[in-house]
Parts: structure tokens; C-alpha cells; sequence
């Protein structure tokens, strides 16, 4: 239950999740065990929901953004002032952004934080800073929001990804294991999280996030809850894609972006439970010579523009790739106390349908779209640890004697925890007689999905494309680990302790065979 006024001023934690699509700001006070979704004028298009984008002016410097934006979205200078679907690029080196837009997709995401920043009305004192970030460029769009939140005046921050965030506002028991699938704007994020504690056990106090030298841990005197990722998985598809498939499906050469924006009304129309199956809903849409027509669009041809863009064998993709990760965790789907859906993307009646066919036991659990993440998010109390897991698996390159060639031995598996507990102990012998010199090489794994995302003329695509796993070498400078004393061939004379560090880096610790510390190194970011 969201309560939605407050005239007094109080102090506590704001939520911001940050969407392609739509953002979300939520408030929770310290005293209180409920939410306000903050309204803004001029900016919120409904309690605590605002439109993504910005519309910025050269050289009046002229700045709106959120439902102010929308409404300038047609205005003639639009492909040069008014900037959206941005989040989706940030801490994204591939795709790129609209190239006649006057900002980049980080620059576009830096006014319009600031600006909601400043829009906050004062009677809400913020203390603690929570912040949601997608999985697929977590590590990026995780520098660019702690540089961004260096200029603004708050004690704490907090970061958690944005699946994890949904599950945890569910206020699932202890103990619970909880599937998540999110479809926004731009990304499709799954994940299997589970709930530590339960049995009367209650889950360990752990650090989130320092800021500013701030340490989260050490300030909450709530009830703890650590949540741990048992598996994960995303792609860059979203929202956007299917409502670029259904303007591609009436005008494969479509040159207006305003056209998007009506596949997404008849997009979200057709999602209504409402609405009949074979009965066909207009849309009008611009042709050549800026010229409207209008097309007409039924819930079964939305249905097949999915199914013939593989979006249903990229979610069996997905889901595959998320199971056989909880698999090597000892989770099956039998384990699963609920199936949480978020994102407007899940609202789709063919995709509730494929979840249901597909795991038909599992309570399913669909809170309001948008806000279920934000408010997740703030579920995230003060001292609560998120365990996160490998993506890839990492290795060491070592060398076979018997069959003289170099072979990779892993170090690192994916979908194990880190930061690591326990250092992983390797010894290593010399490959040649009167060796000195040891070179660590690293490498990691990399897989292409059944189903995975091209592009095409800058437009994501779903490729049928699958590629065995290979290790690939880091594009970074070998460690050289010299020794005092000579080898020969077989003998043991070097001692490796790997972790990972809650920083992400992979760092070895080197001993000789007599135990004589011979340093520690950082290996690299295993991002």
C-alpha cells in the first residue's frame, strides 16, 4: 500500500529507478513501514511515474523533461532536441545513439537525473539514496551513477539490479526462491533470487555499498534481509524492439519516429485483457511525403509479428540459460516459490501465456509494472547484502607436459558467488627444465545463446545463431612471476591463492613452494 500525501517534512530513502521507458521515484520514511510515490508537476505523468526523456535546446539551453518533454515530442526540432530511449546506451559501447540528437545517451541521462534531482520538493529530506541498475551493462552504468551522484548532497547510496529489487517488494517469507522477469523499454532481465533466512534463521548483516566512506552496514537497526542471485541472465530487448517490429511489419522503410510511439499506444492497447482476440484496432502511422494511413492491428497479428521475430525462442533461450545455471546451484523448478512479472512487456498476454505453459505450477505473481521496482528497491533496508554471481567463467592458461600444448584450467565457474569467500589454491610446475620465469594468463568463457542479439543497420535483431563455448584470452599484459631458484620439468614450485574482490577484481596471491610471499597482484576487473 502506497500512501501518496504527506504535508510534514520527514527524513528517509528515496528510490529512483531509472527506465528506458518510464522512471520511477519512490519515498519511505524512517519511521515508516509504508512508501509515497512523490508527484512532481509538469513532470510525473502519474503519481511517481515519469516519462524518460528530455527535450533540451541549443543555444537557449531550454530543459524539460519527463511529461514536459512528451509534449514536445512532435514538434519539428524533435530528431534534434528531444532525446529518449537513452538509458538502454549508458555503459553500452555498441549501440549508439540517435546521431542528429545534440546530447549523448550519457549526457541525456546526466540532465535529466540532475533535473529530477532538483525537482524533488524540499519536504522530503533524503538521507539514503537508492539506485537500480540493469544487469546486461551493470558494470558501467554503475560507474556512470556513482560519478553522477558524487555532485549531489546525500549521506548514503545504495545500488541493487533491477530483477532483484523486484523481487524483493514482494514481501516473500524468508527463505522464499523467486523467479523474476523483466521486460521494460530496452532489456529483458530473468533472474532466480533467493531470500536468506527463514527456519528461524535470519539472514547475516552484510555491507551493500560505501559511500562517500559511509558504511551501509553499520547503520541499520531493522530487520536484515540478504538477498542472494541464484542465476541470471538478460538481453538488450525490449519494448522498443516490438514496437520497431510492428512499424517494420505495415512500412519496412519507416523514417519517423513518431511512429514508434503510436505502435506503442496500439501495442499497450492490444495488451488489455479487454480487448478481443480477432476484432482489428486502427493506428494511423506516417508514410512517404509525411502523409498519415491508417493500418489496422488484432491481437492474433501481434501475436505472430512476435512468434515471427523468435521472441518466444529467445525467451525459451533465456529461460534455459537461467535454469541451467540454477541447476549447478542445486535449484530446479520445483524449488521456486513464485514467479514475480515486471515490466510493462509482461503485461502481454502471449507472454503470460508462454510463462504459464512453461512452468504451469508456480504461483505467479504480476504487481503494478512500472513501480514494482522502485518500491522493491526500497526494500533494500540499510546493511543488506546482494551476493552477486559470475556471468562468465574465469581460467588460468597452464601447459600439458604429456601432450606438450597449453590448455585452460578454470579458476572461476559460472554463476559461482563472489565477492569469493574462500581464495581458489592452484599449484604450478615448471613446463621446462631450469625455469624461472611463470606467466599468468587469464581467460574467460563465452558463449553466444541459441537466440541472442544482432545488428542490423543499427536495429536489434534476434539471431538463431549458436556457438560452442570458447575461453577467450584477457587483452591485458601477463603477470610474470620470478622465481629465485631454477626448475626442471614436473616440479612443484609455485603457490597461487585467487579471489575476487567486492570491487570485481581478480586478485592472486604468490608463494614459492617453501611458503616465502612473493607478492600480491591485481589480475584485472573480471568485467
Amino acid at each position: 500500500m502506497c500512501i501518496r500525501d504527506r504535508k510534514e517534512k520527514v527524513s528517509g530513502t528515496l528510490a529512483i529507478d531509472l527506465g528506458n521507458t518510464n522512471t520511477v521515484i519512490a519515498f519511505q520514511g524512517q519511521k515508516d513501514i509504508t512508501s509515497v510515490l512523490i508527484e512532481i508537476p509538469n513532470i510525473t505523468s502519474s503519481p511517481g511515474v515519469i516519462p524518460t526523456a528530455i527535450w533540451f535546446e541549443e543555444p537557449s539551453k531550454i530543459l524539460k523533461i519527463g511529461i514536459s518533454a512528451l509534449k514536445m515530442r512532435d514538434n519539428p526540432n524533435s530528431d534534434l532536441f528531444f532525446h529518449s530511449n537513452f538509458k538502454r546506451l549508458i555503459g553500452n559501447p555498441i549501440e549508439k545513439i540517435n546521431q542528429n540528437n545534440i546530447l549523448s545517451s550519457t549526457e541525456s541521462g546526466e540532465k535529466f537525473f540532475k533535473f529530477l534531482w532538483a525537482s524533488i520538493p524540499k519536504k522530503y529530506e533524503i538521507k539514503r539514496l537508492v539506485l537500480t541498475a540493469p544487469i546486461d551493462t551493470y558494470k558501467g552504468y554503475r560507474e556512470w551513477l556513482v560519478n553522477l551522484c558524487r555532485e549531489i548532497s546525500v549521506e548514503e547510496i545504495a545500488l541493487v539490479d533491477e530483477p532483484t529489487a523486484a523481487s524483493l517488494g514482494n514481501n516473500l517469507p524468508f527463505g522464499s526462491k523467486i523467479m523474476t522477469i523483466d521486460i521494460g523499454g530496452s532489456t529483458i532481465d530473468m533472474n532466480i533470487v533467493r531470500i536468506e533466512g527463514g527456519q528461524g534463521k535470519s539472514g547475516p548483516i552484510a555491507e551493500l555499498l560505501k559511500f562517500k566512506g559511509n558504511d551501509v552496514s553499520s547503520i541499520s537497526k531493522q530487520k536484515i534481509r540478504c538477498a542472494e542471485i541464484i542465476s541470471k541472465t538478460g538481453s538488450k530487448i525490449g519494448g522498443k524492439d516490438i514496437d520497431q517490429w510492428i512499424v517494420d511489419y505495415f512500412i519496412p522503410d519507416n523514417k519517423y519516429a513518431i511512429n514508434l510511439l503510436k505502435a506503442e499506444e496500439i501495442k499497450c492497447k492490444l495488451s488489455s485483457p479487454a480487448i478481443e482476440y480477432e476484432n482489428k484496432y486502427p493506428t494511423k502511422l506516417f508514410t512517404d511525403g509525411n502523409q498519415q494511413k491508417e493500418f489496422y492491428l488484432s491481437k492474433e497479428i501481434f501475436e505472430n509479428i512476435l512468434i515471427d521475430n523468435n521472441l518466444l525462442n529467445h525467451l525459451n533461450s533465456l529461460l534455459k540459460d537461467l535454469l541451467n545455471q540454477a541447476r549447478g546451484k542445486f535449484c530446479t523448478v520445483d524449488d521456486l516459490n513464485a514467479i514475480v512479472l515486471v515490466g510493462g512487456g509482461t503485461q502481454i498476454p502471449l507472454i503470460k501465456e508462454w510463462i504459464t505453459k512453461k512452468i504451469p505450477k508456480i504461483q505467479i505473481k504480476s504487481p503494478p509494472p512500472i513501480e514494482s521496482i522502485a518500491l522493491g528497491a526500497l526494500a533494500m533496508t540499510p546493511g543488506v547484502k546482494i551476493k552477486d554471481i559470475l556471468n562468465k567463467g574465469l581460467s588460468i592458461r597452464l601447459f600439458n607436459k604429456r601432450e606438450q600444448k597449453h590448455f585452460w584450467h578454470p579458476i572461476f565457474c559460472k554463476g559461482q558467488t563472489w565477492p569469493t569467500e574462500k581464495p581458489f589454491k592452484l599449484i604450478l610446475q615448471a613446463s621446462k627444465n631450469n625455469q624461472k620465469i611463470f606467466e599468468i594468463i587469464i581467460g574467460e568463457t563465452q558463449k553466444e545463446r541459441a537466440y541472442d542479439v544482432i545488428f542490423e543497420n543499427g536495429l536489434p535483431k534476434l539471431s538463431e545463431i549458436q556457438n560452442e563455448e570458447e575461453i577467450i584470452k584477457w587483452d591485458k599484459k601477463p603477470l610474470k612471476i620470478v622465481l629465485k631458484n631454477k626448475s626442471n620439468i614436473g616440479e612443484d614450485n609455485l603457490k597461487l591463492f585467487f579471489k575476487i574482490t567486492k570491487s570485481a577484481d581478480l586478485l592472486v596471491k604468490c608463494f614459492d613452494i617453501k611458503d616465502e610471499f612473493l607478492g600480491e597482484y591485481n589480475l584485472g576487473n573480471i568485467f
